[in-house]
């Protein structure tokens, strides 16, 4: 019995490990920091690679996307409020390059907006950087911080 616990106390540690790695569905970190992503075609042993992030973020994003095209709505996704939805397009035939094409996109966008967002937030402390933003609200040109 003694044996039996210890063996799921060590599977449960293991499994917070995993997840504490592994934040997301079909994303793993490089040994030097980068997330990368990655699927599995249905029904072979071939692999679509998504490519390689700065963020885990933007690398579940383009697993998400991936994932969508290939299995469609019934889909396990990492952020399944933000998947866009395409009347037109038959999301079922779609090739394994322009499936690689629109997850790198999107992956590619995510990846480029978090890490201005974290450049802008370590650059800039300011009493308004506990604030969110209103992104509904334009710029106002008269409170720019540019003096051209």
């Amino acid at each position: 019995m003694e044996g039996d616990f210890s063996t799921s106390t060590e599977k449960r540690k293991q499994r917070q490990q995993q997840q504490q790695e592994k934040p997301y569905r079909g994303i793993r970190m490089r040994k030097w920091g980068k997330w990368v992503a990655e699927i599995r075609e249905p029904n072979k042993r071939s692999r679509i690679w998504l490519g390689s992030y700065t963020t885990p973020i933007a690398a579940a994003r383009a697993y998400d996307t991936a994932v969508f095209y290939l299995r469609g709505p019934s889909a396990r996704l990492n952020f399944p409020e933000l998947v866009f939805h395409e009347e037109d397009d038959d999301v079922r035939d779609m090739s394994a390059a322009s499936i690689r094409k629109k997850a790198t996109e999107v992956g590619a966008r995510v990846d480029a907006l978090q890490t201005s967002l974290h450049a802008s937030s370590q650059s800039k402390p300011s009493s308004r950087a506990s604030e969110p933003p209103d992104l509904n609200e334009y710029p106002n040109p008269e409170n720019s911080d540019d003096d051209d």
